[in-house]
C-alpha cells in the first residue's frame, strides 16, 4: 500500500477488496532501518477501521520488539519482522503470537537464508525480500528465484511471501518456485483498474502453481 492514494484510505480499501485482492501489505519505515521513511501506528489503524481485509504489515524498522503489542493493538493480523533488524527474532516470534497475531520473519536480498531456518519453522509466514527494502519500483532481483526455492524446499507448513519488483514478467517464476503470496506495488498502483490488473496478474501466476 506505499503506492495507494492516502487521502482517501477506505476508498482504496474498497477499490481493492473488489478488484479481488486477498490482503493489504503494510510497510512501516522508520527512517533507520532502511533509508526511508514511511507511517506508522496511526495508519495501521486507518486501514483496520477501513476494512475487515487482512492487514499484512511488514516491520521494516530497528528493534521491532518495542512495538509489536501496538501494532497487534491498531489491528495487524500479520506482523514481519526482519531478521537483520534484532538481535533475538525467535523471541520477536514468539512475542507476537502472545498478542494473538500471525508471525513472519523477512530475509534482505543479501542476507544468508541459513540465519532464518531455525525461526522460520516457528512462523507462519516467510517473507523473501527480491529488492533491496526501503523503496518502491525496484527491479526484481533474479537470484530470488532459487532463494524462493530454498525457502519452499525447507518447509510446506508457512506462507511463502515475495516482495518488490513482483509485475507480469515476474509473477510466474515466483509462482513457479512456490510463492503463495505477492506484495504488488507499482505494477498495480500505477494502472487505473485495480481488478483487471490483479485478475491479469491472478492468471499469470495460476498456471505455474498447477504446474508446480
Amino acid at each position: 500500500m506505499l503506492m495507494c492514494d492516502f487521502s482517501d484510505i477506505r476508498e482504496q480499501c474498497r477499490l481493492l477488496q473488489d478488484g479481488g485482492a486477498e490482503a493489504l501489505h503494510l510497510d512501516v519505515m522508520d527512517g533507520r532501518f532502511v533509508p526511508n521513511l514511511s507511517y506508522g501506528l496511526p495508519i495501521v489503524a486507518a486501514f483496520r477501521e477501513s476494512t475487515d481485509m487482512l492487514l499484512d504489515v511488514h516491520l521494516m524498522m530497528d528493534h521491532p520488539e518495542n512495538y509489536i503489542s501496538q501494532f497487534a493493538d491498531a489491528g495487524a493480523d500479520i506482523l514481519t519482522i526482519h531478521q537483520e533488524s534484532t538481535e533475538n527474532a525467535g523471541a520477536c516470534i514468539e512475542e507476537i503470537h502472545r498478542c494473538g497475531v500471525l508471525a513472519g520473519i523477512a530475509v534482505n536480498p543479501d542476507t544468508d537464508l541459513d540465519l532464518i531456518l531455525d525461526v522460520a519453522s516457528s512462523c507462519d509466514l516467510v517473507l523473501i525480500m527480491s529488492v533491496h527494502a526501503g523503496f518502491g519500483g525496484q527491479t526484481f532481483i533474479d537470484k530470488s528465484i532459487s532463494r524462493i526455492e530454498t525457502m519452499r524446499d525447507h518447509s510446506e507448513n508457512y506462507l511463502l511471501e515475495v516482495d518488490g519488483g513482483i509485475n507480469a514478467s515476474t509473477i510466474g517464476n515466483c509462482a513457479n518456485a512456490g510463492v503463495d503470496l505477492f506484495v504488488v506495488g507499482s505494477a498495480l498502483f500505477n494502472q487505473k483498474d485495480y481488478g483487471s490488473t490483479l485478475s491479469h496478474l491472478a492468471g499469470l501466476a495460476e498456471p505455474h502453481k498447477d504446474n508446480a
